[in-house]
């Protein structure tokens, strides 16, 4: 999430802004508001990060970005959306951005082209639709290594609602591998925020990097029920040990059907 709502951007000069009766006013500044506003913000953090981190893939940036946004407002508390409740990971992301934290972000979840590759053959694509995202159907017929399991920053579930009230217990595992883009020698514990009526075990709980660059991989195991009527959400922080580091990933645990339409 970045900043949208009154943000002074330039505007073209020769198009009036404000009309008063027969007066036309122009302006080189307006006030903006809206999406348009938000993705030029992300767009020129993740510039910066790539000035200041030029061997960074595009998924170490986005990393760097999610991981050490601001999921707390100014007052410490948790963000809230329009009708005052606190805010889903589906609504505001992983938070609200933070260019300076992003710039050292401690550890980032990396993903190469071919992971990318291994997600679409794990969609069960025709050829033509595998095309259209991979830009070659080259890998089409070789899927050996097919996985949804992306090495993403944050972690959905899906389940299927039973209006019957039959809610077994369901288990899902994840695995996630970091990269130390800090100083050698740094190690993290990990810190779990649980989903209402959920369970979240992490495998190792402590990653040791001892270089630079060093990756270390770990397994998240998530134990729910679908009795919710709509998302429960959490997450874990990666927390370094002197406490100057901490990487933070969302996780949501959601049904597949709108639950929220009205019932005959």
């Amino acid at each position: 999430m970045a900043p949208g709502a009154l943000i002074l951007a330039a505007v073209p000069p020769n198009i009036p802004s404000v009309s008063i009766e027969n007066l036309q006013l122009t302006t080189d500044y307006e006030l903006k508001s809206g999406t348009s506003m938000a993705a030029p913000h992300a767009a020129g953090i993740a510039a910066m990060l790539k000035g200041a981190h030029p061997d960074w893939s595009p998924s170490a940036i986005r990393s760097a970005m999610m991981t050490t946004a601001n999921h707390l407002n100014s007052a410490q508390k948790p963000i809230r959306e329009d009708h005052n409740f606190v805010a889903s990971p589906l609504g505001i992301g992983s938070g609200h951005v933070d260019p300076n934290r992003a710039l050292d972000p401690g550890l980032v979840y990396d993903a190469t082209p071919q992971d990318y590759i291994n997600l679409i053959c794990s969609l069960n694509f025709t050829e033509e639709q595998f095309k259209t995202f991979a830009r070659s159907s080259a890998n089409y017929h070789n899927c050996s290594n097919a996985s949804a399991d992306l090495n993403y920053p944050s972690f959905i579930v899906f389940y299927s609602f039973s209006q019957e009230g039959n809610y077994p217990w369901l288990e899902q595992k994840f695995k996630r591998t970091l990269t130390n883009v800090g100083k050698s020698g740094a190690t993290y514990r990990v810190k779990i925020e649980n989903p209402r009526n959920s369970t979240i075990s992490v495998s190792p709980q402590t990653l040791v990097f001892m270089n630079k660059n060093e990756k270390q991989s770990y397994t998240l195991t998530i134990r729910y029920r679908g009795d919710e009527k709509g998302g429960q959400d959490g997450s874990i922080t990666w927390v370094e040990k002197n406490g100057n580091h901490s990487v933070r990933s969302p996780m949501v645990i959601t049904s597949t059907v709108d639950v929220w339409a009205s019932e005959d």
